[in-house]
């Protein structure tokens, strides 16, 4: 069972290696202002100006002058079969989390982050990038959102569900990474209505339906953790 490291009544700003700019760490941190680093992202916080509370990882990727400016803060989880930013989503316990940092960088690494979105469905975590905001499905939720915007849901594992306000209503189709996918959908009402049958559906929105995201995310139901979701003696 893993222990949270950083424990928050308020949203945590966590963040990778990957390119983050100051606007982006602004829109960060006015919504979630408490700041973790998973390893390497803690040399991206300190060139921001920011102090991380916590660094989270198997500590292989920041920089030695980094390690000392934050000596005390430095958390290892040394085990190799999870990614620095599972070692740091687990490790956080917090109302919602906003990821910045995993997005626009290595092809491999942006991947393994989104499957850690699935293999903590229990977590709320929006993963914001220079376009989109990301978040796995909840069971239901009501976004309230303009007529015209982008809803995109990509499947990680066959999964259904159900809309309303939807321009192509997803009642009866079954979804796959390897087959039928709903990208690059509309928003046809002012409040939609999103329903998914398993804890396998990313939902993917205009970055600057954030706020929209965070609230339909705080009202909506969760899923259960996953069994055996962290590695033995994590």
């Amino acid at each position: 069972m893993n222990h949270p490291i950083v424990e928050s009544s308020e949203g945590v700003t966590l963040v990778g290696g990957g390119p983050v700019s100051a606007g982006l760490m602004r829109l960060a941190l006015a919504r979630a202002p408490r700041i973790v680093g998973a390893d390497g992202g803690a040399d991206r916080v300190l060139a921001l100006g920011h102090m991380p509370e916590a660094v989270v990882g198997d500590l292989d990727s920041i920089s030695p002058l980094a390690q000392a400016r934050l000596a005390g803060r430095l958390f290892p989880l040394t085990e190799q079969m999870t990614t620095d930013f599972d070692k740091a989503l687990r490790s956080i316990a917090a109302p919602f989390v906003l990821a910045v940092g995993f997005a626009g960088a290595r092809m491999d690494h942006g991947l393994a982050v989104l499957t850690s979105l699935t293999a903590h469905p229990d977590r709320i975590c929006l993963l914001l990038g220079p376009q989109d905001v990301v978040f796995l499905a909840p069971p239901r939720m009501a976004l309230t959102l303009r007529v015209g915007d982008r809803l995109s849901l990509y499947p990680m594992a066959r999964v259904t569900g159900r809309s309303q306000g939807l321009e192509w209503p997803i009642d009866g189709l079954e979804f796959a990474p390897d087959g039928m996918i709903g990208t690059s959908n509309r928003v046809t009402a002012p409040e939609l209505v999103v329903e998914m049958d398993a804890p396998s559906m990313l939902a993917i929105l205009p970055r600057n339906r954030l706020d929209a995201a965070i609230r339909a995310l705080a009202s909506a139901p969760r899923w259960p953790a996953r069994p055996f979701a962290n590695p033995p003696g994590a």
